[in-house]
C-alpha cells in the first residue's frame, strides 16, 4: 500500500489554480482581441467570418486536444509513480506526434478549408473572408499542436507559473500582430490568421525553453505498451473532442441559419464563454494533474479530496463570473461591436451566456476528473450522448424560437455532459487500484 498523500487543501490549490487562471485567461484573450479588432475596425461580414473560421481551427486543432489532455494525465500518472523518465517521455511522444500531425494539416490545406467552408451557411461575402482568415493562419498549425504538448507537461508536472509565461508570450505577440496587421495595416481577417500563425511559433519556441531539461533524456520512446496506452487514450479523447467541437460548429452554423447579424451576436458572446470556460478550467486542469496523481499512486482518498475541492472553488468563481456577465455585459457588448445589428444581438441574447459559467462547472470538473485518470471511454461515450441530445433539442427548438431556440439547445448540452459524465464517477472510483509499497 502507498504511503497516505498528504491532505489537499483550497490554500494548495489556490497555489496551483492561481497562475493557470491568468494563463487560461490569456489563452481565452486571443479570441476576444480578434473580436475586438475586428468589430471596430470592421463591419458585421469581417465579424462573422473570423467567427466561422475561429471556429473551423478550434474544430481542426482541438480534433487533436489529446495531445494536451492525454500527455498531462499520462504525465501526472507517471509523477504520482515517481517516474520521471517516463513523464519525459510522454512529452516527447507528444511532440513527434504534433509535428507529424501538423505537417499534414499544412500539406492538406485547401481539401480541408474546401470542406468546412462547405459545411456552414454563411452569406458568400463571409465565407470569402473566412477563407482569407484560413489560408493565412494554417500555417502555424504544426506549431499550435505542438503547444499542446507543451502545455500538458507543463499541467501534468504542476509547472504552472511557467505555463502562465507560456501562454503570456504566445497572446502578446498574438495582440500585437493583430492589431498591426488587421487594424493598423488594414488587412482585415487575413491580418488576424496571419498575427495568430507567427504568434503561435514565437511562443514555440519559447516553450521548447521552458522545457528543455525533459527533452534531454527521456526513456524509452517506443515502449509497446506504453504507446498503446497512449494511443487507447487519445482515440477515445479525439472522438469525445470530435463530439464536442461538432456541438460548437453546430451552434455556429444554426446561428448563421438565423441570418448574419445573429452569426456575429452570437460570435461576440462565445467569446464571454470561452473567457469563462478558460478561466474555470484551470481547477478542471488541476483537478487533471491532482487526479493523475492519485491514480497513479493508487490513492482513492485523494481522488476524492482533489474533485471535492477543486470543485468547491470552480463553482464559487463561476457564480461570481455569471453575475459579473450581467453586470457588465451591456457597456461591454456596447464599446466592442460597432454594428447596431450585431450589437442588438448579443445584447438580447446575453442572458442566455451569462448563466453558461455556473452552468457549465460541473461539465468541466468532470471532464478534468476522468482526463486525468486518462478514462477515455467515459469521456467518449457522456459526450456522444451529449451531442445527440443537443442536435435533439436545436433540431426541434431552432425552427420554433429562432436564435433564442438556438441558445437553449445550446445551454442543454452541458446540462447532458454533466448527467452523462456523473454517471461514470463512481466507476471511476472503483478502478483506483492501491499501489505496491
Amino acid at each position: 500500500m502507498s504511503a497516505a498523500p498528504s491532505r489537499l487543501t483550497r490554500t494548495s490549490v489556490l497555489a496551483l489554480a492561481w497562475p493557470v487562471v491568468l494563463a487560461q485567461a490569456a489563452t481565452a484573450l486571443t479570441g476576444v482581441v480578434d473580436t475586438i479588432v475586428m468589430g471596430r475596425v470592421g463591419g458585421k461580414s469581417d465579424l462573422a467570418a473570423v467567427g466561422v473560421a475561429a471556429v473551423i481551427f478550434s474544430f481542426v486543432y482541438w480534433a487533436f486536444g489529446f495531445l494536451r489532455m492525454s500527455t498531462t494525465g499520462l504525465v501526472a500518472q507517471a509523477q504520482g509513480a515517481n517516474d520521471d523518465a517516463q513523464a519525459r517521455a510522454h512529452l516527447v511522444r507528444a511532440l513527434i506526434v504534433a509535428a507529424g500531425i501538423g505537417a499534414v494539416i499544412v500539406l492538406g490545406a485547401r481539401p480541408i478549408e474546401w470542406v468546412a467552408l462547405a459545411s456552414f451557411d454563411a452569406a458568400a461575402d463571409v465565407e470569402l473572408l473566412s477563407g482569407e482568415y484560413f489560408r493565412a493562419r494554417v500555417w502555424g498549425a504544426p506549431a499550435a499542436l505542438m503547444g499542446y504538448g507543451v502545455t500538458g507537461y507543463l499541467l501534468g508536472t504542476g509547472r504552472t507559473r511557467a505555463l502562465l509565461a507560456f501562454q503570456v508570450v504566445l497572446n502578446v505577440v498574438n495582440a500585437g500582430l493583430d492589431a498591426w496587421l488587421a487594424g493598423a495595416r488594414g488587412w482585415g481577417p487575413a491580418g488576424i490568421g496571419a498575427g495568430t500563425a507567427i504568434a503561435e511559433w514565437v511562443s514555440l519556441g519559447f516553450g521548447v525553453w521552458l522545457v528543455r531539461d525533459a527533452l534531454r533524456a527521456p526513456a524509452k520512446l517506443f515502449d509497446r505498451d506504453k504507446l498503446w496506452a497512449l494511443l487507447s487514450a487519445n482515440r477515445d479523447i479525439l472522438i469525445r473532442t470530435l463530439a464536442l467541437l461538432f456541438c460548437f460548429a453546430w451552434f455556429v452554423n444554426s446561428g448563421a441559419a438565423v441570418g448574419t447579424a445573429a452569426l456575429a451576436g452570437n460570435e461576440v458572446l462565445l467569446q464571454f464563454i470561452a473567457v469563462a470556460a478558460f478561466v474555470l478550467d484551470a481547477f478542471a486542469f488541476v483537478a487533471e494533474k491532482e487526479i493523475g496523481e492519485a491514480v497513479g499512486a493508487g490513492s482513492r482518498v485523494r481522488v476524492r479530496q482533489a474533485m471535492r475541492v477543486t470543485s468547491e472553488l470552480a463553482l464559487g468563481l463561476g457564480v461570481l463570473i455569471s453575475v459579473l456577465f450581467f453586470a457588465i455585459g451591456p457597456p461591454l457588448i456596447t464599446w466592442m461591436v460597432a454594428d447596431p445589428e450585431a450589437r442588438a444581438m448579443a445584447l438580447t441574447y446575453l442572458p442566455y451566456c451569462a448563466v453558461v459559467p455556473a452552468l457549465g462547472v460541473a461539465a468541466w470538473q468532470l471532464d478534468g476528473a476522468f482526463l486525468g485518470a486518462t478514462e477515455g471511454r467515459a469521456l467518449r461515450t457522456s459526450a456522444v450522448i451529449a451531442t445527440a441530445l443537443y442536435l435533439g433539442l436545436d433540431l426541434l427548438l431552432a425552427p420554433r424560437l429562432g436564435n433564442a431556440g438556438v441558445w437553449l439547445a445550446f445551454l442543454s448540452m452541458y446540462v447532458a455532459r454533466a448527467l452523462a459524465l456523473g454517471a461514470h464517477w463512481p466507476g471511476l472510483l472503483r478502478r483506483v487500484e492501491p499501489t505496491a509499497p
